[in-house]
């Protein structure tokens, strides 16, 4: 989760903010489909690394994204304002998960989770669209 941020500037330089991002969306999509196709080892394991790969690529894509919406006099608050709504959000789905999965199941617990993924990467894949169109009008 955390070791593929060494690398993950150089990625972002070499292929792009966006592919990364997507790339991470789309690793998450595919361990949300591996958890639901079976529990054996394999599965978890796979699933644990796309899941990993997935959070780092999405995060630093995220956070590497935000670092161009914002005037330099904003930069303090802005940071802060972000990694408080992350890792709030991140403390209460720790929190809820374990409830969720105990009122219902493994399967529901990641078919709750494709909508958010979807979500995101609508949202990225519509910003990769503004871009190009941008970059054709001006």
């Amino acid at each position: 989760m955390f070791g593929p941020a060494l690398i993950t500037g150089w990625l972002i330089k070499r292929l792009g903010l966006i592919t990364i991002i997507t790339t991470g969306a789309l690793m998450l999509l595919g361990c949300m489909g591996l958890n639901l196709s079976g529990t054996s080892f394999w599965h978890f394991a796979i699933a644990l690394l796309l899941l990993g790969l997935g959070w780092n690529f999405m995060y630093v894509g995220s956070t590497t994204l935000l670092t161009e919406t914002y005037l330099p006099s904003e930069k303090a608050k802005v940071q802060a304002a972000h990694d408080f709504i992350v890792f709030s959000f991140v403390a209460l789905a720790t929190f809820l998960s374990g409830r969720i999965f105990y009122r219902f199941n493994w399967e529901i617990l990641n078919q709750i989770s494709w909508p958010l993924v979807l979500l995101s990467l609508a949202g990225v894949l519509w910003l990769r669209f503004r871009q190009s169109v941008d970059k054709q009008i001006g």
